[in-house]
């Protein structure tokens, strides 16, 4: 394998190695397995554990591009490095205003392991969810494809995350379909998935 390539190959290994352990334990058979290893506190504690499990094995496949680099593509200078920092400060303002919306306690988990799994889902359709189905996955295509600076490793990187999100999102799709029914898809008919565009009337 030429040198230039090892860390690209390695790092999309680790990508499609991370999204099948992460979408494993977001399936339905694994809460059920979950449920009968630990019964009610699987309930509570499951979205918790989800959440830590996730970022502490996103920490290796991070440091596989970091590690192996790979040939650099381009580095944006100013002006436009500038403007591609605004463009990720923005997405992660655009992020922290969809976890806001979104009731971040139950994103993280925090609601679920003091109160159960209790409590009528919302389905919500203002504010940034009037613009995008996804705001937080839209927020995080942005971040990733707004770095002044790229190598064949974080190409290979940002392809992988790129191409997890969109297969995520149609997962999503189905849950909240199931979830909302009808609703949803009325909803999904007027809101575009993850490219925004000018809300239609009601």
């Amino acid at each position: 394998m030429q040198e230039g390539l090892r860390g690209a190959v390695l790092t999309f290994l680790a990508v499609a190695a991370y999204g099948a352990f992460h979408s494993l334990l977001a399936s339905p058979w694994a809460k059920r397995l979950a449920r009968r290893a630990f019964g009610e506190a699987a309930g509570r504690g499951y979205r918790l554990a989800f959440n830590l499990l996730a970022i502490i094995t996103l920490l290796p496949v991070l440091a596989v591009p970091a590690l192996e680099p790979g040939p650099p593509l381009y580095s944006l200078r100013w002006p436009w490095a500038g403007l591609a920092l605004a463009g990720q400060a923005a997405a992660l303002l655009v992020l922290a205003i969809g976890l806001l919306q979104t009731d971040p306690w139950h994103f993280l988990g925090l609601r679920q392991l003091v109160q159960g799994e209790a409590g009528e889902p919302r389905l919500i359709v203002t504010g940034l969810y009037r613009w995008v189905r996804h705001p937080l996955y839209t927020a995080g295509l942005a971040f990733i494809w707004f770095t002044p600076w790229m190598s064949t490793s974080l190409l290979a990187l940002n392809l992988a995350l790129t191409a997890y999100i969109y297969i995520g999102s149609i997962f999503e799709e189905q849950r909240l379909t199931s979830e909302f029914g009808e609703a949803y898809l009325a909803y999904s008919r007027r809101t575009p998935r993850l490219i925004p565009r000018p809300a239609r009337p009601r």
